[in-house]
């Protein structure tokens, strides 16, 4: 009877979530070395091959596809009995700090990836605008916030430069009314820019809303009575970008930051830091499919 190692699963599930060896390495804290080892004893093990290396990037085999739904099982199911049966389970809280605009899509998916990893740790998460976080980081309110920003400070990593996108109401017709009519948050750092954008360009524009709620934008962009500008990706499912042909500017992009990641503060600190890396950063030159 053959018994799968649920060590080398981990590194299975690891590569196949991150991208490839390398960043699985990292984030399981071995050498790439030791990954692809584990990887190859676990093909022995089954006596398949569960990545594709005929190409110049991994992929994931039939089999190993359907490995991978198991795997994440298991691996889970291991980590729930270590951790209900122990009491050496990592405990504590951190803050995290997120602009409004880029908590979605990645932070919920940090958000659940580091609970499986440390189910009794807690996330704070602080939602509002790059100058409020930093001023609370700053202040040791926030152990680790990230910022959009034209530029990077002292302390400050850059994950990721993405540009900045007109948002509108699905068909809205909005954006061609004269004068442009602008939806923004009183505090947001994109709005100085923009408005610069325009009287450059020529483009007449009136703010219609100036607001702190989020939620007040999005209505009122929804509805097509203005229209807003985000960070590409990040746009909710009901807006969509807008496809103006060039008849509104082009606008700058901005600098996704991550501050407090510098020192090392425990493997708790760490994994989060990481997993806010890999969120935001250009994706690994090794890809595979998704499961």
């Amino acid at each position: 009877m053959r018994n799968l190692d649920v060590t080398t699963l981990r590194s299975f599930v690891a590569v196949a979530e991150s991208g490839g060896v390398t960043r699985a390495a990292g984030f399981l804290h071995l050498t790439q070395s030791a990954v692809s080892m584990q990887l190859k004893r676990l093909e022995e093990t089954l006596g398949l091959d569960l990545l594709d290396r005929s190409g110049r990037t991994i992929a994931l085999t039939a089999s190993g596809e359907q490995l991978l739904v198991y795997a994440r099982r298991m691996v889970a199911l291991n980590d729930e009995v270590i951790t209900r049966l122990t009491d050496q389970a990592f405990e504590g809280e951190i803050t995290l700090g997120v602009p409004h605009d880029i908590v979605y899509p990645a932070i919920p998916r940090v958000l659940k990836q580091f609970h499986s990893a440390f189910p009794r740790v807690k996330i704070q998460l602080i939602s509002s605008y790059t100058r409020a976080l930093k001023a609370d980081f700053a202040k040791g309110t926030c152990d680790m916030i990230l910022t959009t920003e034209t530029t990077v400070e002292s302390g400050g990593q850059l994950l990721c430069t993405k540009p900045l996108c007109w948002i509108g109401s699905p068909d809205g017709s909005a954006w061609r009314q004269r004068p442009l009519r602008l939806a923004f948050g009183r505090q947001c750092t994109f709005r100085p820019r923009v408005v610069e954008q325009l009287d450059e360009a020529g483009v007449p524009w009136d703010l219609m809303v100036e607001t702190e709620s989020d939620r007040t934008i999005e209505a009122t962009v929804a509805a097509d009575l203005a229209v807003h500008a985000m960070i590409e990706g990040t746009e909710p499912p009901h807006l969509e970008r807008i496809d103006h042909s060039g008849q509104l500017p082009d606008l700058p992009a901005q600098h996704i930051n991550l501050y407090g990641a510098q020192s090392s503060k425990g493997v708790v600190h760490d994994t989060l830091a990481d997993l806010l890396r890999r969120a935001f950063e250009g994706s690994d030159s090794v890809k595979l499919r998704s499961a």
